[in-house]
C-alpha cells in the first residue's frame, strides 16, 4: 500500500499494537519482569488489538465486494481474495519459519511442535507455552479466519438470494451466535485450576487462550463494523461524525477492560466476558480511527507510519531476536532495552522490504484486485499474444 494512502488513525492503532506486544513478550522471555510496567503487563492485548484492525480491514475488502458486485459488474472472486491474502502473509511467515527450521542458533533450544502444524497454520490447536515460534498461534488464529468468513458470507448471501434485509438479518444472527458460543464455550472449559494468579495455568493458555474457538471476538467486533459501514451507511455516518466522543468513549473503555483484566485475568469473569469487551473497546477506538475528523484519524504521529507497516515483519523476529540478544547484554539495562527495540525494528524493517514488499509488488500485477476478470479479459501480467 502507497503511504500517502495510509489511514494515520489505523496506522497509529497497528503500531501501538505491535508496541503491547513487544513489552509483554520482552516481560515474558527476556527481561522475566514488568520492564515497562502495567504496558508490559497488558501487552498481550496488542494481539487482540491486531485481531480487531484485521476482523475490520478484511471483512470490509469481502463486504464492499459483495455490496458493490465489483467494477463494470465483476463480481467477488473467492480464489482472487484467497490468493491475494496469501501473498501477503505467507512468504514473510515461511521465511521466518525456515529460520527456525535451517538454522540452529536462531532456533535455540526449545521444543519444536510438529512442522506440519507450523506449515498448515494449525499450530494454536493444543498448543503447549514454552514451543518454539509460539506466538505464531496468533498467525494461525488469522488465517483460519481468512479462510472461513468469505464462504460463510458467500452462503448467507445465496441463501438469502435477492432478498438484502434476510441477508443482513442473517449475517447479524451469525455474527451475534458466533460471540455467544465462544463466551459458552469459555465458559464451559474454564475450572477453578486454570486461576495462577498473574501467570495463569499452562492448561488455561493451551485450552482458552490460543483456541481459535474462544478468541475470535475481537475478529469478530472487525467484522461487526464492515458490516455497518458496507450495509448501513446512515448509521455509519452518523456514528463516524461523532469521532472524538468515540475516541473518547473507546479510551475509557479500554482502560476499564485494561483495569479488569489485569486484576483477573484469568478467573472466570474476565476469561468469559473479558475478550468481548475488549472487542467493543477496540471496535470503538476503530471507529475514531475511520472518523474523518477525530484527533485520532488526523494526527499523524512520526514513526508510526513505518512502523504500522513494519509490524507483521516485526512481529515474526522480534521475540526470538531479543531473547539472542540478552544473551550478550543484560536486558534490565535501559541501553540494552533502546539497542534490542532497534533490533527488532531494524529487523522488522529488513524483512519487509527482502520479503513482503517484493510479493506484494507481484500480487499488484498478477492478483490487482478480489473481482473476477472480465470475459475474455487475459491474466493480469500474462504476455500479449503476438498479431
Amino acid at each position: 500500500m502507497n503511504r500517502s494512502s495510509r489511514v494515520h488513525g489505523l496506522d497509529t492503532l497497528r503500531a501501538l499494537a505491535i508496541m503491547l506486544v513487544f513489552a509483554n513478550h520482552y516481560m515474558s522471555f527476556v527481561s522475566h519482569e514488568a520492564t515497562f510496567g502495567w504496558f508490559s503487563e497488558i501487552g498481550w492485548a496488542g494481539v487482540d488489538l491486531f485481531f480487531a484492525l484485521s476482523g475490520y480491514l478484511i471483512g470490509n475488502q469481502i463486504f464492499a465486494g459483495l455490496r458493490e458486485d465489483g467494477p463494470d459488474g465483476r463480481g467477488f472472486s473467492l480464489w482472487r481474495f484467497y490468493g491475494r491474502r496469501l501473498l501477503r502473509t505467507l512468504p514473510a511467515y515461511y521465511f521466518v519459519l525456515a529460520l527456525y527450521v535451517f538454522w540452529p542458533y536462531w532456533a535455540g533450544s526449545l521444543p519444536h511442535a510438529p512442522w506440519w502444524k507450523y506449515l498448515t497454520f494449525t499450530l494454536n490447536f493444543d498448543l503447549k507455552p514454552g514451543t518454539l515460534f509460539s506466538h505464531a498461534w496468533s498467525l494461525c488464529v488469522e488465517e483460519q479466519f481468512y479462510l472461513l468468513l468469505p464462504p460463510i458470507a458467500l452462503a448467507i448471501g445465496a441463501i438469502a438470494g435477492a432478498r438484502r434485509r434476510l441477508a443482513l438479518g442473517l449475517g447479524w444472527a451469525a455474527l451475534a451466535a458466533a460471540v455467544a458460543a465462544g463466551m459458552w464455550l469459555r465458559a464451559d472449559w474454564w475450572q477453578p485450576s486454570m486461576d495462577m494468579g498473574v501467570r495463569g495455568s499452562q492448561r488455561y493458555y493451551t485450552l482458552i487462550y490460543y483456541s481459535t474457538l474462544a478468541r475470535f471476538d475481537e475478529l469478530l467486533a472487525g467484522v461487526a463494523l464492515a458490516m455497518l459501514r458496507n450495509f448501513h451507511p446512515a448509521l455509519w455516518q452518523r456514528l463516524t461524525s461523532h469521532g472524538n466522543a468515540m475516541l473518547a468513549a473507546g479510551a475509557a473503555l479500554t482502560a476499564l477492560a485494561f483495569w479488569l483484566l489485569l486484576e483477573d485475568h484469568f478467573g472466570w469473569q474476565m476469561a468469559v466476558f473479558g475478550y468481548p469487551l475488549l472487542g467493543i473497546a477496540f471496535a470503538m477506538l476503530l471507529l475514531a480511527a475511520l472518523s474523518e475528523g477525530s484527533l485520532l484519524a488526523r494526527t499523524r504521529i512520526p514513526g508510526m507510519g513505518a512502523i504500522a507497516l513494519w509490524s507483521y515483519s516485526i512481529y515474526l523476529t522480534h521475540k526470538q531476536l531479543c531473547i539472542l540478544l540478552a544473551e550478550h547484554f543484560e536486558p534490565d539495562r535501559p541501553a540494552s532495552i533502546a539497542l534490542m527495540i532497534a533490533a527488532s525494528i531494524l529487523a522488522g524493517w529488513l524483512l519487509y522490504f527482502a520479503v513482503e514488499a517484493p510479493f506484494m509488488k507481484i500480487r499488484e500485477r498478477f492478483i490487482p484486485s478480489n473481482y473476477k476478470r472480465r470475459p475474455h479479459e487475459a491474466p493480469v501480467g500474462s504476455v500479449p499474444a503476438a498479431p
